[in-house]
């Protein structure tokens, strides 16, 4: 009796703190630095979701070990929704393929909770370089293997594996050169030091816009809201050519299915919320949310894709 008693008693305090949820602030860690374009998605994320909760979400950045640090952080963290992850494509789909000793299973260790936003990157060529056109880039690779540099934001990065993805699509050799961010590649696109660069369209579309580098073609399966002149990278001529990104919020494996579906309901209205909204889609992205099964299946279906392009390119990370 005394021990079904407890239980019940056990039972209720652990009912009514998952219905008071949240009573303090909630940490968001985000695997890239201050700046980065993930850290500028996830601080609009945070600051609209802190809104409809009505508690502080503090942005804590732990960039390092090809986004898999801040994933680590994530995963270990108390399984109680005071701890979540912002989590990038690259940190879910793309390093656990890089990697060698991978701390984590994200599938395994990490829960969804809801996907935030998606977004295309952009094939830009320097503008002291002749390129015009996607067909100009491939014609002259072919004649000149392995004579073309592309850059990256570092390797491993979304834009180095889908440069990867496009070079093996189009048949051609082009030499990659990582960078330790991407502030630096575009650098020297701009200064004609390399020739190609693949990015996201948050860090990209200034550049862009500006002139300073020009834009061939966007990798989504559409081409994108801002930049509707640029082709994608099938009408280019790459056939079936696609690579979307994207960014979620994640919790510790085991975290209650009631705290999962309280921050999901508040995740896809802080992206839905006018300022979200706006603030998104000024960076280049689009506001795009959902079930945690939903972003669960995204991850899945990306992983095995990238997994396959990582191997065909021998691409790691030491």
């Amino acid at each position: 009796m005394r021990s079904t008693v407890g239980g019940l008693l056990l039972l209720l305090v652990s009912m009514t703190a998952q219905a008071a949820y949240p009573v303090r602030p909630i940490r968001m860690i985000v695997p890239q630095a201050v700046g980065a374009s993930t850290d500028n998605v996830a601080r609009i994320v945070a600051t609209e979701l802190a809104r409809e909760i009505g508690q502080q979400v503090v942005v804590d950045n732990r960039p390092g070990g090809a986004l898999l640090l801040g994933m680590e952080l994530t995963a270990k963290a108390p399984a109680d929704g005071y701890t979540i992850g912002y989590a990038p494509i690259g940190s879910l789909a793309i390093a656990p393929h890089l990697v060698a000793k991978v701390p984590i299973d994200v599938l395994r260790d990490l829960a969804p909770v809801a996907q935030t936003i998606t977004g295309h990157m952009m094939l830009m060529a320097g503008q002291k370089t002749p390129f015009k056109t996607i067909r100009e880039v491939v014609d002259y690779a072919k004649q000149n293997p392995g004579k073309l540099f592309n850059a990256s934001s570092s390797n491993g990065s979304p834009g180095h594996i889908g440069f990867e993805l496009f070079k093996t699509m189009a048949g051609v050799q082009i030499t990659h050169v990582p960078y330790k961010g991407g502030a630096a590649a575009i650098t020297d696109l701009v200064g004609g030091q390399v020739q190609l660069m693949m990015e996201g369209l948050n860090s990209a579309s200034a550049h862009v816009k500006s002139g300073r580098v020009r834009g061939l073609a966007v990798t989504g399966s559409k081409r994108s809201a801002i930049f509707p002149e640029i082709p994608t990278l099938a009408e280019a001529g790459i056939s079936g050519y696609e690579a979307t990104t994207w960014h979620g919020v994640v919790v510790p494996a085991g975290t209650p299915r009631a705290i999962v579906s309280f921050l999901n309901a508040k995740i896809v209205a802080a992206v839905a919320s006018p300022a979200g909204t706006e603030r998104i889609l000024a960076l280049g992205s689009e506001p795009l949310t959902g079930t945690p099964e939903a972003f669960w299946k995204l991850v899945r279906s990306d992983s095995a894709k990238w997994a396959d392009v990582i191997k065909k390119a021998n691409a790691k990370i030491d």
